[in-house]
């Protein structure tokens, strides 16, 4: 039978895990939305310039300016249409939100868990959990390829530090 220290301690853990992988999400997002930007955004820009360029240089290359133009036009509609500059950001703000839950949710199960009762532990995994619940309303939805990036980014290692992974006690002796 687990006591409920060690109940609130493992939800804890779970929250921190939710967080890790959140973050990682968030921040796949964010970098799909600078990629579309770019994508989209740097030709759209480059073939404005060419269709200006081409209708100002002759008569008989206006047919093609006005196709490059649109094409331009359409690029840039785009962009702005998704919005992929304020949804990067947002994404990013978002990821950087889930990383500083995760920490102090580290905090409250690694340290904390030493120093209060359990109803002061309980009343901040309460806490934490308010906090990423509202996080999580605020967030964008990862699509599909977020989520596999991001799922990719933890599974790598990307979100871990040394001093886990050589191990608490080895820190220690630095």
């Amino acid at each position: 039978m687990t006591t409920p220290e060690q109940e609130i301690a493992a939800e804890l853990e779970r929250l921190e895990e939710d967080s890790v992988h959140s973050a990682a999400n968030q921040f796949a997002l964010g970098q799909q939305y600078r990629m579309i930007e770019l994508v989209a955004g740097v030709p759209a820009t480059v073939l404005a310039a060419i269709a200006g360029v081409t209708a100002l240089a002759s008569t008989t290359g206006r047919v093609t300016a006005g196709i490059v133009a649109l094409v331009a036009a359409g690029l840039g509609a785009l962009v702005t249409f998704l919005g992929a500059a304020d949804r990067s950001a947002r994404a990013s703000a978002a990821g950087n939100e889930y990383l500083a839950i995760q920490k102090e949710v580290r905090r409250a199960r690694l340290i904390d868990a030493q120093l209060v009762d359990a109803a002061t532990l309980r009343e901040l995994l309460r806490t934490l959990t308010d906090r990423a619940h509202a996080q999580n309303l605020a967030a964008q939805p990862p699509n599909v390829l977020a989520r596999h990036f991001g799922r990719r980014s933890v599974e790598r290692g990307d979100r871990e530090h040394i001093v886990d992974i050589r191990g608490a006690g080895d820190a220690q002796d630095r």
